[in-house]
Order: C-alpha cells, then structure tokens, then sequence
C-alpha cells in the first residue's frame, strides 16, 4: 500500500505541476460548457420573415404583425419581389404569399389558404419554422375539433434546448479529459524514456495500473462538482433527484473511461497514437450516445453500438436524475451497466499489460 500511495502521489505531482495542465483540468471545462450550452441550441430563432400580398389585406398583415411579435421571427430585408428568389438569395428563411386577391377575400369564399415558402437546407430550423407558423395561425384562427385535448408537458414545460443539451455536454467532457489523460499516461513513460525504470522497479503490474488509473480517477471526480455548478448556476439547470446518487453514478462513469483510457495507452506505442486512438472513440461515442439526436431515431445496426457505449447510459442517467427526479429502478440499470464495462476495461486493460519490453 506505501508503494501504491507514493505512486499515486507521484502521478498527481506530475500532472498538476504544470500551470498549463492545471488549466486544462479545471478551467477548460467550465469554459467549455458555457460556450457550448450557450451555442448548442434546437430553437430555431431570429427566423427572417418576408410577406408577399396587399398592404391593405388585414389579415395577411394581422399573421405577420403576430408572426414577428411572437418572438421567433424578424422582419426580412428582401431585395426583391419574387420570393423564390427571395428564399434563394437567404433574403428570408420564410415567405408567406397571399393567394389571388388577396386572403381577405379568399376567407370570405371560404378558401381561405394561406402559402408559407420554408427554406428547408437545415432540415431541423424548417420543421422549426413550420411549427411556429401553424402555431401562430392556430392562435388567431383557432379550429374546435369534436374532442378537445388538454396538453400538458412535463419535466421541461418551457420546451428549454439547454435543459436536453446540458447533460449531454457534461458527459461529453468528463468523457473527453479522462480518456484523453489516462491514454496518455502509459506512452508518456515510452517516451520520455521512464517505462523501463518503472518495469525493472519491485513494482507488481497491478501497482502499476492502479498507480496509472486512481490518480485520473480522482482528477475526474473532482471536475463533477465544478461542472455541475456550472450548469446549475449559469443556465438554471434543475437538479431535482439525488446529488449523491448522481456522485456515485459519475464515480462509476469516470472509472469506466479511465478504464478505456488505459486499454488505449496499452494498445498505443506513443503520444500520438494515444491522442488518436482517444479521438477515435470519443466522436463515434459522441454521435452514438444520444447527445442530440435520439438514439431511438437509429437503425438497428447503428443502434447496437450505442447499447455498447458508456456514454448513453450516463447521458440518461444525467438527464433523468437533472429533470424527472431520478428513477430508481432506470438508475441502478445504467449505473450497474457502467459498472460491468469499468470492469470489462479495467480486465482488459491488466491482461495486456506487458512488464517487458
């Protein structure tokens, strides 16, 4: 155990002695989050809208007048009447175009049909752009089916992005210091030329790898708090579960991607390698892990790798704990998930670990 302290006292000495790692450790992700929670956004907004029809049409301008007030829209500043050419040229991003004589009179014939011109090259900002519009419509002229619906949204009523997004960067940076520093740890001895006094040390390999491991370890868990306040206090993330569940679900994810760190540095012959191979996994993890798209929305093939990817499972434990209260019996499933894929890559990781040159 003395040897196990001071290797691991020798490891955290390394990596904090230097100003710069100290600032990626502890300031890069609070920046990081804030930038990211501020860009990353669903809701399509400052939507230019242009209108083409008579001044004198009132209820063409009325749509508009509630368009623009609604919040999502602002006028368009169009160089042209034609709005083809007006969506073509990014004039506008919608066009709405009165039918012949106008809609006043169309409403009054009973046809009172309204075209909406969507530029749709961002497929996600047109579906957007679509459901604001019927939405507006919908208030001004509302139609009363048979069977009135009361809907209500739970967990996040004001429909907020950051509230689904949050959670997800969050993991995505836990993800990103732990497997990046950890894959390096092994190939840094490589190269600086260390590994073979550290080898021909009265050192087991089980030293070794706890000495590599339990000091990133405790540098991720310590990020976890810093990043959570972060999110609490600068986009009012709501945390309305347990915070020493949600403590002991990240200890188990940060065990899990340190564990992946270290199978990569036993894999890498260098720094460089090491940093690839981290990046290698991280952006499929990323994209596979439900930050943004849902993972439901995938095709079975694609689907099983993110069933193998810790990210997914901590991503919904965030959010579950962060907005729904924390579901005990969904946690326990994710967390004793993270917890047989730490082990699976710490066994890996023991079994590959040569002693020798």
């Amino acid at each position: 155990m003395k040897t196990l302290l001071g290797f691991i006292k020798k490891e955290l000495l390394q990596t904090l002695r230097d100003p710069r790692m100290r600032m990626l450790l502890f300031l890069a992700p609070c920046v990081q989050l804030t930038v990211f929670g501020l860009a990353l956004s669903t809701e399509a907004r400052n939507i230019k809208l242009s209108v083409v029809g008579s001044p004198s049409d009132s209820s063409l301008q009325t749509i508009y007048r509630e368009c623009i007030a609604s919040g999502w829209f602002v006028p368009a500043k169009v160089s042209s009447n034609d709005p083809f050419e007006q969506v073509k040229s990014n004039d506008a991003d919608a066009v709405m175009v009165a039918p012949p004589g106008g809609l006043d009179k169309a409403i009054e014939r009973g046809r009172g049909q309204l075209q909406l011109l969507v530029n749709a090259v961002n497929v996600t900002r047109g579906q957007s752009i679509e459901r604001y519009f019927q939405a507006v419509t919908a208030s001004l002229h509302p139609f009363q089916p048979p069977i009135n619906f009361d809907v209500r949204v739970l967990y996040n009523p004001a429909l907020k992005s950051a509230y689904f997004l949050i959670p997800g960067v969050m993991s995505m940076l836990v993800c990103l210091i732990t497997i990046l520093l950890t894959s390096m740890s092994i190939t840094k001895e490589k190269e600086a030329g260390t590994f073979e006094t550290l080898i021909s040390a009265p050192v087991l390999p089980e030293e070794v790898l706890l000495g590599k491991t339990v000091p990133f370890v405790l540098l991720g868990i310590s990020n976890i708090p810093l990043i959570i306040a972060v999110a609490i206090f600068f986009f009012d993330l709501p945390m309305r579960g347990s915070f020493l569940w949600l403590i002991f679900s990240s200890t188990v994810f940060v065990c899990c991607t340190v564990g992946i760190g270290l199978l990569i540095s036993t894999i890498a012959k260098n720094q460089q390698q090491s940093m690839m191979g981290g990046f290698c996994f991280l952006f499929p993890a990323m994209l596979l892990s439900g930050l943004v798209f849902p993972v439901e929305n995938m095709p079975w093939a694609v689907r099983i790798f993110s069933y193998i990817n810790p990210l997914t499972y901590f991503i919904e434990i965030l959010r579950n704990i962060s907005l729904k209260g924390g579901d005990t019996h969904l946690l326990i499933y994710d967390t004793l998930i993270l917890a047989a894929m730490a082990v699976l890559a710490a066994f890996v990781s023991w079994r590959r670990f040569k002693t020798t040159l």
